[in-house]
């Protein structure tokens, strides 16, 4: 059995944060992003990189208002359920009794020229680890993103989403964002475009 839950990402996080990322993305953007990009985002030199950047993002963030946040599994004693075994089939992944980063979300004041960084964060990330979607770690990350954010006195958050990342298009939607008719491309090999999308926290 397995306990969830989300909380503020912590510096032994850095690793488990750097590779959730990189293994989100290669299974979430693989249908709509062009092959050598993705690997670029993903490879060997790219996870040095991010793991670089996760750790200055969570141990020396620029600000109070600049968060990570990480959802995680914490593995519970299943001797009680000997079909399931010592931790069940999660204990071949994560020590007994151990943690482990299943998903991440990252916010900060918003930096797009037409909003107001006083009123309005972005939501920089949201993924989960492919191996553990559809436990509701995604709707538990965008709940505490909005709860943080409404402490600090935010009234708006937005977020940028691939056009074509349907899955994250629903999911948002479903929660009650919307697309304000921000867009932007990228040079890809082929432009790729991304749009922004919206919600009142006020």
């Amino acid at each position: 059995m397995a306990d969830v839950g989300v909380r503020a990402a912590r510096r032994e996080d850095v690793l488990q944060v750097a590779n959730t990322q990189v293994r989100a993305w290669r299974y979430g953007y693989r249908d709509f992003l062009p092959e050598g990009p993705l690997e670029q985002m993903t490879g060997t030199a790219a996870e040095k990189m991010w793991l670089r950047q996760w750790d200055e993002a969570i141990v020396a963030p620029p600000s109070p208002m600049h968060r990570v946040l990480v959802a995680v599994e914490t593995i519970l004693d299943t001797e009680g359920f000997p079909a399931l075994g010592a931790g069940g089939s999660a204990a071949l992944v994560t020590p007994r009794g151990g943690e482990r980063v299943v998903g991440l979300a990252s916010h900060a004041p918003a930096e797009d020229p037409d909003l107001d960084p006083g009123v309005a964060a972005e939501m920089l990330t949201l993924l989960v680890d492919p191996d553990f979607v559809r436990r509701g770690h995604g709707s538990r990350l965008l709940n505490a993103t909005v709860d943080y954010l409404r402490e600090d006195g935010f009234r708006q958050i937005v977020t940028w989403v691939f056009a074509d990342n349907y899955a994250v298009l629903g999911f948002l939607e479903s929660a009650g964002w919307g697309e304000d008719m921000a867009e932007r491309v990228l040079d890809m090999g082929r432009p790729i475009r991304m749009v922004r999308l919206t919600t009142d926290i006020s």
